[in-house]
């Protein structure tokens, strides 16, 4: 592992804002988690290209979007967490049916510039509560779309500094996962609509919307959907085997069930990782007992 004095200098060479033991609560939406060792937020391409260049490969680092589906230890990350600055959040057109996004984009931000652009078939974005380059890490998706529909290719950095484009027919997209390497950093995505009426897009994406907040619940400490549905084994959602399985008033501590949406965790209010992941540990158990099926967790453990 790097030793502080020499992030610090880099830090002070390059005048590039790194930050020590940064508390990383308030960087995900679930409000757990202790320090990170660093915490770089990447304002410039080339910050992160010469920090990536000199550092990329003797250190342990993760690539933190919006923070909306990960949870991370009580004891912190030790290492480099690198978080995506505003530059990163641009969003142009490339055509009338083309978008270009920078990574760090919210997801719904895109959907709103498409449907201001008359570009339909984004619309799903806007009930996906994380960031472009979230949503491509894990191939997110709602309503019958994923990002594997609407993706044309990725920029990213590798460890050794090296920017390249993935085509999109590079990447193998499964149910909330692709075979991209965990150690790149995404930088921008190329999104492919269709040209469309602006207000059949708006009504889409108020429909959309209203179904959403219907079933989950917002406004509260969660990490969104914890468990991916079972493939192949059930025709139930694993919201339907929570249901029949857990009681709704099972709670470690503060980690607890919404009782909107079973498939939902949530921190009622100061809860710890070790409650968080009993409860996880507690559900995955009792379904397995029960029905066999073996769950596979949605959100990501921070190791």
């Amino acid at each position: 592992m790097i030793i502080k004095k020499d992030i610090e200098k880099f830090s002070k060479d390059f005048s590039i804002n790194i930050n020590f033991d940064q508390s990383l609560k308030k960087h995900n939406w679930f409000n757990i988690g202790g320090n990170s060792k660093i915490y770089f937020k990447a304002e410039k391409l080339n910050h992160l290209s010469k920090f990536i260049k000199k550092f990329g490969k003797k250190i342990n680092f993760f690539p933190l979007g919006v923070g909306s589906n990960v949870l991370f230890k009580d004891s912190g990350y030790n290492g480099v967490i690198i978080k995506l600055g505003r530059s990163f959040s641009n969003i142009s057109l490339l055509n009338d049916e083309t978008i270009i996004a920078g990574s760090a984009a919210l997801d719904y931000q895109v959907s709103n510039f498409a449907k201001e652009n008359n570009i339909g078939g984004l619309e799903f974005l806007s009930c996906i509560p994380g960031s472009i380059g979230g949503g491509i890490k894990m191939n997110s998706g709602c309503y019958g779309l994923e990002f594997k529909d609407i993706l044309l290719s990725v920029q990213a950095i590798d460890r050794n500094g090296n920017i390249f484009t993935i085509p999109a027919s590079k990447i193998n997209f499964e149910y909330r996962k692709t075979d991209l390497a965990k150690d790149l950093i995404f930088l921008s995505a190329t999104l492919k609509g269709k040209k469309g009426d602006k207000r059949e897009i708006e009504k889409k994406i108020i429909f959309l919307k209203e179904k959403k907040s219907k079933t989950q619940p917002s406004q509260i400490k969660t990490g969104g959907s914890t468990f991916k549905n079972p493939k192949n084994q059930t025709k139930k959602k694993v919201w339907e085997l929570i249901n029949e399985i857990i009681p709704k008033d099972t709670e470690f501590g503060d980690a607890a069930i919404s009782d909107k949406h079973s498939n939902f965790f949530i921190n009622k209010k100061n809860a710890t990782f070790d409650q968080m992941k009993k409860l996880i540990d507690f559900v995955r158990s009792k379904v397995k007992k029960e029905t066999g099926i073996k769950l596979e967790l949605e959100i990501e453990i921070v190791e």
